[in-house]
């Protein structure tokens, strides 16, 4: 399998934070035990990649020079000895949460941040230390999920390119799972407009539950309600638009009744908000909170402790996450592909303009990729 992976690929270089990125020839990774080599067909672009490659969001911990990119669709080019399940050719979901194997705790985001221990840093360093954003990508055997290519793209015809949005979709689902959101409940989305609170509220209605997205852009909120309802008969998604009042925003929240749980992705810029401080105050008695973004948490600690408020802090999602999200995709429990996923496709010799299109190209079903291959 080796033989047929070439020893030289093209692949976006970051020599150092600050500096331009280049698109250079390097060699090709090996195959070593406990991997896969992966021909990429399509990585995503965040929309704040740029920031945290330029050095304006803060040092992320990352060595350089690396090859930067992060979760991928490909297909296996090389498997281990110790591969039991993989096969070449095979359609694969790549995921970016990289976890040491003698220490889950130790975990790091491919070419995006080192973690915060001592192992991450070091595996990342020294095993992993390159992404996606090249032809060809070595990751860990378990971070490589199968995916059934036949249902997905000829049954339920999704393109292989759109299937990456699964990349966004998946983190909401991590903390959704984290608290164990059921069907028929009801949960808060906040803020609701942006890549991944969009990407929330789909999960959240895939799992049967009944949401109210906030979010301030009022025009967003309609847009997202109409895709996520769509098709879908019984699913229902309020929305609240963020006044900036606290109380006025909890009034609007309690008007819809019982609230079980909150799923919060506060980006850093609206840490300050007051939206969470307002879902939080809605919550019923021993309601839970998933806390995946950057909010001030100075809440009435008062509700908090006399209502017995479940919080709990959750960093992406487990395996066991991706394996029960993609039995979801393949049975059809998402909108398909082409009435809501608007992707933006890019070379890999266009990193300049696809970068700049990623900060914009943002909210529900909006997706910026790269395709390395020629």
């Amino acid at each position: 399998m080796a033989s047929k992976i070439p020893t030289q690929q093209r692949a976006l270089v970051l020599q150092k934070f600050g500096s331009d990125i280049q698109l250079q020839h390097v060699p090709t990774p090996q195959l070593e035990l406990g991997t896969v080599i992966v021909r990429v067909s399509a990585t995503t672009i965040l929309s704040y990649q740029r920031g945290v490659y330029d050095g304006s969001r803060g040092l992320y911990g990352v060595p350089t020079p690396l090859v930067i990119g992060i979760s991928a669709i490909g297909r296996v080019a090389g498997l281990p000895a110790d591969a039991t399940l993989l096969e070449e050719g095979q359609l694969v979901y790549v995921d970016c949460v990289v976890r040491g194997r003698d220490d889950p705790s130790a975990l790091f985001l491919s070419a995006i941040h080192a973690g915060s221990k001592s192992g991450s840093k070091k595996l990342m360093a020294d095993v992993y230390r390159d992404g996606s954003f090249a032809e060809y990508m070595r990751a860990p055997l378990e971070n490589c999920i199968p995916l059934d290519e036949t249902r997905l793209c000829k049954t339920l015809g999704y393109p292989i390119h759109d299937l990456m949005y699964m990349s966004c979709l998946l983190v909401s689902f991590g903390g959704l799972r984290d608290i164990g959101l059921e069907p028929g409940e009801t949960v808060v989305v906040s803020p609701a407009t942006g890549n991944f609170g969009g990407a929330g509220v789909l999960v959240a209605v895939a799992m049967g539950a009944r949401v109210i997205a906030m979010g301030r852009n009022t025009t967003e909120l309609a847009r997202l309600k109409e895709l996520a309802e769509r098709g879908k008969p019984g699913a229902c998604v309020e929305t609240v638009p963020i006044s900036g009042d606290e109380e006025t925003d909890t009034a609007a929240l309690k008007a819809f009744g019982t609230i079980d749980a909150v799923l919060d992705l506060t980006p850093p810029i609206a840490s300050k908000s007051t939206h969470l401080k307002s879902a939080i105050s809605a919550l019923r008695h021993s309601g839970r909170v998933s806390l995946m973004g950057f909010p001030d948490l100075s809440a009435s600690m008062w509700h908090v402790v006399g209502s017995n408020i479940v919080m709990k802090g959750k960093l992406m999602y487990s395996r066991e996450d991706m394996l029960l999200f993609v039995k979801m995709l393949e049975r059809g429990l998402f909108p398909k592909a082409q009435e809501f996923v608007d992707t933006k496709a890019f070379a890999l010799e266009q990193w300049e303009e696809a970068l700049d299109v990623a900060a914009r190209h943002t909210g529900l079903g909006r997706q910026v990729i790269f395709v390395p291959e020629k």
